[in-house]
């Protein structure tokens, strides 16, 4: 499989391929309906990036390291959710973390946090895949890394959603050259 993006979109056939990479312990349950996938993202207010839909449209990989989109308890799904944010509000607490385009950080913790919070607020919602392997929430939008975030330890696990599974599942392939990784505002930034 090529690299994705709007020239080459993820099939189904494509996302069939990537869920039989799977180890045999992930049990993999008949793909979500659109109807399915819709409700989804008007529950939880964020819209898949098309790769990721299409892949839960063939089928939904389920254990605890999978976000059970259909099933799922409300308050794992929000948690999983609310993870990439969280981990960069704790770094902001704990670890001094203050990113370089923000205002000049407050001198009590809890103004900074409160800063943070409202900068926080408008990046970009990351999706989780598995465990924490997030991807770009962005239906406008395909081709984009998969990131592992823990915290303000982000770093790329894939250039796509086709790589990332080939990384973590598979055999690595070699990314094609004059391939550029697609920048997620905000969350880029940790990558360099």
């Amino acid at each position: 499989m090529s690299p994705i993006n709007r020239e080459n979109p993820l099939t189904s056939e494509d996302a069939q391929a990537l869920l039989a990479m799977l180890p045999a312990r992930v049990e993999v349950e008949r793909g979500m309906s659109e109807r399915e996938l819709d409700h989804v993202e008007e529950r939880w207010g964020f819209r898949f990036a098309p790769e990721h839909r299409t892949l839960l449209g063939a089928g939904l990989p389920t254990g605890s390291r999978w976000p059970d989109w259909r099933d799922g308890d409300p308050e794992d799904l929000a948690e999983r959710l609310a993870w990439p944010v969280d981990g960069v509000l704790f770094d902001v607490e704990h670890n001094a973390f203050w990113h370089p385009d923000w205002e000049p950080r407050p001198a009590g913790p809890q103004e900074a946090l409160e800063v943070a919070r409202t900068y926080l607020a408008k990046v970009p919602v990351m999706v989780p895949i598995c465990s924490h392997r997030y991807l770009l929430a962005d239906p406008d939008r395909t081709g984009t890394p998969v990131l592992s975030m823990y915290q303000t330890d982000i770093i790329c696990y894939g250039t796509d959603l086709v790589d990332y599974f080939h990384h973590e599942f598979g055999r690595p392939v070699p990314t094609p050259e004059g391939h550029q990784d697609a920048t997620i505002p905000f969350w880029s930034y940790f990558l360099d």
